[in-house]
């Protein structure tokens, strides 16, 4: 029961939200990459912020990583071929959750000493005005993020050595906390320079390798086309209860993939340096479609087409493994190892920053923070040591909780990011690189940044 109230929520509120937006997760795509790649997206050298570029890798880095091929390899084998339709459904209409939370990230941010700070705790104390519920959840999304989701990374990549090394759980769980712990006491900055250039790497290489075995099995598409919807409409599969199976699992290994609507992109979000909210917004829900279509479909066809899922007894990264070596021979599952240790490891990265600006909000004090990051490499040790179904239950539990009190928060304050995109819209249309300020939206209070004294360098970066 508990499963199906969340994929209702996501889904009904994903499918409201493209509606009242008519749908611009769609009809901005090309705005998206214009955005993204503009040069004032891609520096932001002597700002308080980390670029666009450099927000859009730090969330990617948590969306790309063991949910893309451990994720996907369960969903095939719990709930079948029919799960990949519902993980892309969970992208499509999330993309407009991703659009309107990313959105409200950036109107509600607070500068703070050299960098900015936001994300749902913070529009639901400014928008919502309702600092409790803000806190409740600070809470859980350190505790998501930054504890139980890092131990599913960890676990993820012992799994995979162990499987192409036989390496063993105490020396991964040391090498992981030492690197991990080396960057997260370097701070935002080091962050954003580490996943700047890994996620982009690490994501070319994996795709060149997914496509090269996509082209070779070319003729096999249409049936693999033809699997996956038949298992998630098709009548034996609703004669024997499988299609409930695959909604669960695509959805839940979906939202865990992709973190459309689930709150934790925000985070990222609000850090960037932009001069409206509204590209921040485009920006993070091109993520959720870069991270779903292309990196989860390519794994989901390579595990179809080994058919391996069927009969198989490997836990996830295993399974993916196994598929990449039925078709590349043994080298492949030696180079899936290596791919999940950078997938992962990024998404550690990735996460860790999640729950620190979350720490920031309940309490903008150091020694939370050094606690919290003595604890994340605890948990770092304790998902090394695991089992693979504690970690991911752990998981599911929790980002449910998390995404339930988020999609709340943006269903009440999406009005507020529908009249940020009209208002960029509007400057679109007369010609104008888009630039925000307070007295764009009237009557919406909360904002503690966007004066027009506050923001005088942004006429001149649009210029």
């Amino acid at each position: 029961m508990w499963g199906y109230i969340l994929i209702a929520a996501l889904l009904g509120l994903g499918l409201w939200f493209s509606i009242q937006l008519k749908f611009a997760q769609f009809r901005y795509i090309p705005e998206m990459f214009r955005v993204l790649f503009d040069k004032r997206a891609i520096s932001a050298k002597g700002k308080k912020g980390t670029s666009a570029f450099q927000a859009f890798t730090i969330s990617t880095a948590s969306r790309v990583g063991t949910g893309n091929l451990a994720g996907v390899a369960a969903a095939i084998s719990l709930g079948g071929p029919g799960a990949v339709f519902w993980m892309w459904m969970i992208a499509l209409l999330g993309g407009a959750s991703s659009f309107i939370e990313s959105t409200l990230a950036q109107i509600y941010k607070i500068p703070e000493r050299n960098q900015y700070r936001g994300g749902p705790a913070y529009y639901m104390e400014k928008g919502l005005n309702n600092r409790k519920l803000g806190i409740v959840f600070a809470v859980i999304i350190t505790f998501t993020y930054g504890l139980v989701f890092s131990s599913v990374q960890s676990n993820t990549i012992r799994l995979a050595f162990e499987n192409s090394f036989g390496t063993d759980r105490w020396v991964m769980a040391a090498i992981l906390t030492l690197i991990v712990g080396l960057i997260i006491f370097g701070g935002l900055k080091r962050i954003a320079q580490v996943t700047q250039y890994i996620i982009p790497i690490m994501a070319v290489f994996y795709i060149i390798l997914a496509f090269y075995v996509f082209f070779n099995n070319f003729g096999m598409v249409p049936d693999m086309v033809a699997m996956i919807f038949n298992g998630a409409f098709g009548f034996q599969e609703v004669a024997g209860g499988t299609v409930g199976a695959a909604l669960m699992n695509g959805i839940k290994r979906g939202l865990f993939s992709n973190e459309a609507g689930m709150g934790s992109a925000p985070n990222a979000a609000a850090t960037s340096e932009v001069t409206h909210p509204v590209k921040q917004g485009l920006i993070q829900t091109l993520g959720v479609f870069t991270d779903t279509i292309l990196i989860c479909s390519a794994t989901a066809f390579i595990i179809m087409v080994s058919g391996d899922y069927v009969q198989s007894e490997a836990d996830g990264i295993q399974l993916t493994q196994l598929a990449f070596e039925n078709q590349l021979g043994q080298w492949a599952s030696i180079f899936i190892a290596a791919a999940i240790f950078l997938f992962a490891f990024s998404s550690i990265i990735g996460n860790y920053y999640y729950g620190e600006t979350n720490i920031e909000f309940i309490n903008n004090g150091s020694n939370g923070i050094f606690i919290y990051r003595i604890a994340v490499l605890l948990m770092v040790i304790f998902g090394a040591m695991s089992e693979f179904t504690l970690v991911w239950s752990l998981a599911d539990l929790s980002m449910g909780i998390m995404a339930l009190i988020n999609l709340y928060a943006i269903a009440k304050l999406s009005k507020v990011a529908y009249a940020a995109l009209q208002d960029y819209s509007r400057q679109k249309a007369s010609g104008q690189d888009p630039v925000f300020y307070q007295d764009h939206l009237p009557g919406v209070s909360g904002m503690s940044y966007w004066r027009r004294d506050q923001t005088a360098e942004k006429e001149q970066q649009s210029s």
